[in-house]
């Protein structure tokens, strides 16, 4: 269980989080699809480049979707709890 922030609601079905629920989480959405637009440029610099910035920020992106999820990651049957 998280015990800090709730920015994420927790997936019905599965493992992982589902939409943003507070302010702080749709910053942190919308923050992380513009840098990942932004970055398209050094695809005609590197794709080396692209790939580590895309998976960088993308690790990055999903711990702090992980570490403010609503009641944390596991797997979800569809139960209310």
């Amino acid at each position: 269980m998280s015990g800090g922030p709730e920015w994420f609601a927790p997936k019905r079905y599965g493992y992982g989080s589902a939409a943003p629920i507070s302010w702080q989480g749709w910053v942190v959405l919308v923050g992380y699809v513009v840098l990942i637009t932004g970055a398209t440029p050094l695809l005609a610099w590197s794709i080396v480049a692209y790939v580590s910035f895309t998976v960088t920020l993308t690790a990055l992106f999903l711990l702090i979707c992980r570490n403010t999820t609503r009641g944390g990651w596991r797997w979800r049957r569809g139960e209310d709890n």
